[in-house]
Formats: C-alpha cells, structure tokens, sequence
C-alpha cells in the first residue's frame, strides 16, 4: 500500500462545475434514449478522467491525469509531512482567519496519518482569497478501501 497525494487551486466557479467532478454512470444511456442524453454521457465519460478538477469522491482522483499525482509514499508519516507542508505554504492565502489558526492547522496532519494508517483517504478544501479554492488530498493506493477496482495512476 502507498498514497499519492494532489493539490489543486483555481476559481471558485470552476470548482464549483460540479457534473465536471463527478464520474460517468458505470452504465450508458439505453439504446433508443434521447440522443442529448447519449451526447452528455459521451461528454462526461471523456472528460472526467481528463479534467484537474477534484472529484467529489477522493478516491476518483486515482484516475485523473498521472501529472496530477504531486508525491507517492509509501509511509502515512511522509505524505502527512507533506500536507502539512502544503497547510504552511497556504494558510496566509486562506480566506478565514479561524482556518489560518495555527493549532488547528497543526492536529490536521496527526488527523490524515491516523486516517491513512487505517486505510483511508484524506481531502481538505480550504477558500482563498480572491473567490479561489484549494483542494489537498491524499489517496491511499493498490488498493484503495472504497473503490478496490481503480488502478494505481504511476502503475506501467
């Protein structure tokens, strides 16, 4: 078992394209449905994977793009290390003066490696100045607990 970890950062708009972040229905519209319907599955099935938008289910990230992986570990220790590097690099940028509190910034990454250890994901978003958004999130690999069937994203 390993985590990758992702960041993204942009406009609160664009995160908020929520049929962006979700992934496609496992199964396609049936034969003889409204062709627009057939369209946007189509749409969804090809953009989804492709798109740096953060999905709504943290395990989704496993496949998006392979440059979206920021670091690999195969320690909960190091990847929590670097989340809290990414919780020091932002924390002026955040909207919220009470998410910029420096002891609640300091149990989040005790939180996430408690939550890796157990075999669990971690995402945290956090608004930034500017309507902007910043997603951080750490996905454990091969397997994942909640979707065993999504490949590793650095796998050859």
């Amino acid at each position: 078992m390993h985590h990758h970890s992702y960041l993204w950062t942009g406009p609160k708009a664009r995160f908020d394209q929520e049929a962006l972040r979700r992934p496609p229905h496992p199964e396609p519209p049936p034969a003889g449905c409204r062709p627009e319907l057939v369209q946007r599955y189509r749409e969804v099935a090809a953009e989804f994977p492709a798109s740096d938008l953060p999905p709504l289910e943290t395990a989704y990230w496993l496949v998006k793009p392979r440059s979206s992986v920021r670091g690999t570990w195969p320690d909960p220790e190091a990847a929590a290390a670097w989340l809290s590097d990414r919780l020091t690099e932002y924390a002026p940028r955040f909207a919220s003066g009470a998410q910029r509190d420096g002891s609640r910034l300091a149990t989040l990454p005790a939180s996430a490696r408690e939550r890796l250890l157990s075999g669990d994901d971690v995402s945290l978003g956090f608004y930034l100045e500017r309507p902007s958004y910043l997603s951080l999130a750490l996905v454990t690999c091969s397997p994942n607990r909640r979707r065993r069937g999504l490949p590793c994203p650095l796998a050859p």
